[in-house]
């Protein structure tokens, strides 16, 4: 174990003004409120924060087709009805509705998740924490599920430029199915997917049966669960999978997507987890002590949400948090008893220890036709995506500023930076 993990937390403000609609499930609000319940609890003393950059477009073309990320930034609420076959095209509409700055709100998630992906690479910090990230449904020419870009990806795609082989794992109460598409022909990565699987219920995927092609054969792993899951069956079900697959595939790192639309009560989920028992996911991955991105993902219960987060924020730092929810701005949404723990669900558990016990013995069998980790012959490492530097000599000093470029020099009120404002902190000071 490392004596004190060095923690990584990227939180832009801008992210959660956004609004995907009167009706939709999806609210980024729940991103204000974690981050608040965060500063409330003292977390942020404890970590290093910053605010992502905003991904580039050349960047999110590392994995999505150039069409489709041209179309995400030409698009608008206004222009949309003049593009109805490119609209059908990216599966844009319904479930993924055309909002004011959508494609600014995908710049900021993704950005995130690349930046934990870069200082992990770096070996800056140990652990590294976006909760506006982890949109595992996307995929690479079509927006599904809630989500556009997918930067879990992204951020896998620049984890293998120092490691060999990367781990992801996935608790949202949907399968997660971009992430495990994206990689599901290589070896480099193994998917690990926990989710609620039934032909009604979305993205229809993530059967145990799904695990792999080609040199990719069974390095995606799929738990597909029945409702009503309750926190001894998950997190007992959890541990041995993982403590196998880490022990069989020795990742150089994980990378943990924690949706929270797997806890009980979730206006979407199907499941009866506690926090706790969410968290003792969290705390389980940790204990290998191998680098860590930790992201977030579904949850529609927006008061559950923050809390989930801001407990397993307290999880990655070894910190135990009162139940008493401090005053903060939102302190309105936790009310009336302002509490950080939620009662478990009430749902009945339709997973037998015969269900759970043959789904364990399937995975742990298709684990044993992975004789060892694969070696994978590294290449030279390719530099992190270059970003042309302006020069400040030669920029116009009659042009005005772009607004993104003035905010990064002054500090927000709703927001936290520890010391210098995050343009000008050290980067090599943890």
């Amino acid at each position: 174990m490392r004596s004190k993990d060095r923690i990584s937390y990227f939180y832009d403000g801008d992210v959660g003004n956004v609004y995907f609609g009167p009706n939709h499930p999806m609210k980024p609000h729940r991103l204000c409120m974690t981050h608040h319940l965060v500063l409330s609890y003292d977390l942020h003393k404890k970590m290093e924060i910053y605010r992502p950059h905003k991904a580039y477009p050349v960047e999110l073309a590392q994995f999505h087709s150039a069409d489709y990320v041209e179309f995400l930034q030409r698009i608008n609420p206004d222009t949309q009805h003049l593009f109805p076959e490119e609209m059908a095209k990216f599966k844009l509409g319904e479930d993924c509705p055309v909002f004011d700055d959508m494609f600014e709100f995908c710049q900021i998630y993704a950005g995130g998740t690349i930046d934990a992906a870069r200082r992990l690479n770096n070996q800056l910090c140990d652990i590294a924490i976006n909760w506006a990230g982890g949109l595992h449904h996307a995929k690479k020419c079509e927006a599904s599920g809630f989500c556009y870009i997918n930067d879990l990806v992204l951020g896998i795609l620049e984890l293998l430029k120092y490691h060999a082989r990367v781990l992801y794992i996935d608790i949202d109460v949907h399968h997660g199915d971009g992430v495990e598409e994206a990689f599901y022909f290589t070896d480099r990565v193994m998917t690990v997917s926990f989710h609620k699987y039934g032909n009604l219920f979305f993205p229809g995927s993530g059967d145990v049966k799904e695990i792999g092609e080609r040199e990719g054969k069974f390095y995606a792993i799929n738990i597909p669960l029945k409702d009503g899951i309750d926190d001894t069956s998950f997190t007992r079900l959890f541990r041995t999978i993982i403590s196998k697959v880490v022990e069989t595939y020795q990742p150089g790192v994980i990378v943990l997507q924690c949706g929270a639309d797997s806890l009980a009560g979730d206006r979407l989920g199907c499941f009866n987890l506690s926090i706790d028992g969410h968290a003792e996911c969290v705390r389980f991955v940790k204990k290998f002590g191998l680098p860590l991105l930790v992201t977030g993902g579904g949850g529609y219960t927006k008061e559950n949400v923050a809390r989930c987060w801001t407990v397993e924020t307290g999880v990655l730092l070894d910190t135990e948090l009162p139940n008493e929810i401090p005053d903060n701005e939102y302190i309105k949404y936790f009310a009336p008893e302002c509490s950080l723990r939620i009662p478990t669900g009430h749902i009945e558990n339709f997973n037998s220890k015969s269900y759970l016990g043959t789904i364990k013995m399937q995975v742990l069998e298709n684990l044993r036709c992975i004789q060892h980790a694969p070696s994978v012959q590294m290449q030279e490492v390719p530099p992190d995506f270059y970003i042309p530097d302006f020069d400040e000599d030669e920029k116009n000093p009659d042009e005005r500023i772009d607004q993104h470029t003035q905010d990064k020099q002054i500090q927000r009120d709703d927001e936290y930076y520890e010391g210098d404002n995050d343009n000008d902190h050290n980067m090599d000071d943890a």
